[in-house]
Parts: structure tokens; C-alpha cells; sequence
């Protein structure tokens, strides 16, 4: 078990209220109002509100600090360099078809540097946390990556181009590298929920292209604070808006960058 800084419990807090409404909201989704905004990528009524709730709360908390939302865009705070980056809801196509697959992630920026995440999946009731030099934990338990060595008997995570979104060549190319030597790809429909599960062991690895901040913000501190490491697939230094993201433990990430070469 782990004590919870204050910082932390203002997290898990807004993304407690934010989640009871989006579980709501869930029960509900045949009725929710739709509007598209882009091919494939659909924002809802739950969506907008799920992210009003998490800025009414962090904002009540920490009113200096800025904020980088998928909905409202980046609101510069009294404190330049230090914002709050949300995805409130992650894996919207699958809320929107009953899939029982998507969560909040609120990661917390400064200078430059992510210092703590959570990751909450209302469904499941799972909250996934991390903070900077503290560790990651899975509802209060320690989190490590897989132990795993030999890709053969592991399991990847990845997500697949839809639409215009992303270049279906190249990621085509990448799975016809990676699934014969692998145990299995798996494609969930949620980034965040991709990356914690890579930090709790049940994943060895997770690749894609073409994210926003907002989808690998609290991951990429989770995966680093269990003990994993992410890259771009090229095996270069990752920062938050670059092209790629690949997330696996110490011993089979630079066999998966080989893979992409």
C-alpha cells in the first residue's frame, strides 16, 4: 500500500465525480447527443461534461495551473509552467458502442516534465496513478512492468489507422514485422488505458502513431515509474506531441525498435 500525496488525491478525486457522471452518462449512451467532428473521431454530450468536471475540480484545487483539454484546447494559467493535460474520455468509439472499454487520464505537466498521472476506468473500477519518483500503482497496489524477455511470448499493444487518421501502409508493415514473432497484438481502443496496462505487466509493449498529448500524458509517467521505458519506435527520446510512441520493459524494448528500423 501506498500513502497518497495530496497532490494525487486531487486527481483521483476529480476523476472519481468525473467518472460516477460518465457511468451515467454509459447507462444512457443510445440516448446521448452526437455530433461528429472529424471522420471516425466523434465527441458526445458525456464527453463535454466529463471534461467541465475535471477543470471545475482541478481548477477549485490548483487555480493557478493551466490546462491542455482535448475539447477546450490549452488555457494558459497564472503559473506558465505548470498545466493539467486531459483526455476525459478516452475511447469514445467504444463508449459510444456499448464497449465497456474507455477512461479519464489527467496528467500534470511542469516545465516541460510529467510529475504525476492517473488513469481511471469507471467500468472496472481501476484507478492507475503515478507520480514522479514515487512509483506507480494499480488502486494502491505497486505497479512493475512484465519480466518478460522473449517476444515470442509476449503480448503487444498497438492502435490501428481509421479513416484519414494515421498511414495504414506503415502500419501495416510494422504488424507484418511484429506478429510472427510475437504471442499476440491486441488493438483495445483506448491509448491511456494501452499504456497503464504495459505499467501494470499486462502488456510487454505498446506502439502508435499519430497521438496527442492528452492520450499518453499520464501514461508515459506510469510506464517509467514501474520500471519500463518509452521511446519514439525509432528508439529516440519521446516528448509529448512527436510522431511515435513505443512503451515496453528494459529487456525487450530494443528488440522492438529493431523491428521498426
Amino acid at each position: 500500500m501506498s500513502v497518497r500525496s495530496p497532490l494525487i488525491n486531487v486527481m483521483v478525486q476529480a476523476a472519481y465525480k468525473a467518472g460516477r457522471n460518465l457511468i451515467h452518462d454509459f447507462g444512457e449512451v443510445q440516448h446521448l447527443q452526437v455530433s461528429l467532428k472529424g471522420p471516425g473521431d466523434f465527441v458526445t454530450a458525456a464527453d463535454k461534461r466529463t471534461e467541465k468536471i475535471l477543470r471545475q475540480e482541478l481548477h477549485k484545487a490548483r487555480p493557478n495551473y493551466g490546462f491542455l483539454c482535448e475539447e477546450s484546447g490549452e488555457q494558459i494559467g497564472e503559473n506558465p509552467d505548470v498545466r493539467w493535460i486531459i483526455d476525459p474520455l478516452d475511447g469514445t468509439t467504444n463508449f459510444l458502442h456499448s464497449i465497456p472499454h474507455f477512461a479519464i487520464s489527467i496528467g500534470l505537466e511542469k516545465e516541460g516534465f510529467m510529475i504525476a498521472g492517473v488513469i481511471y476506468d469507471p467500468v472496472k473500477d481501476e484507478l492507475f496513478w503515478a507520480e514522479k519518483g514515487r512509483g506507480a500503482y494499480v488502486n494502491d497496489r505497486r505497479m512493475r512492468v512484465s519480466s518478460r524477455k522473449k517476444l515470442d511470448i509476449s503480448l503487444i499493444a498497438t492502435g490501428i489507422p481509421f479513416g484519414t487518421h494515421g498511414n495504414a501502409d506503415e502500419f501495416s508493415d510494422h504488424v507484418k514485422k511484429i506478429a510472427p514473432q510475437v504471442a499476440g497484438i491486441r488493438r483495445m481502443g483506448a491509448a491511456s488505458l494501452d499504456l497503464a496496462y504495459v505499467a501494470a505487466g499486462r502488456y510487454e509493449g505498446f506502439w502508435e502513431t499519430h497521438l496527442y498529448p492528452w492520450d499518453v500524458a499520464a501514461g508515459m509517467l506510469m510506464i517509467v515509474e514501474a520500471g519500463g521505458k518509452i521511446t519514439q519506435c525509432d528508439g529516440q527520446p519521446y516528448k509529448l506531441g512527436d510522431y511515435s510512441i513505443l512503451a515496453s520493459n528494459m529487456g525487450l524494448h530494443q528488440p522492438l525498435v529493431e523491428m521498426f528500423a
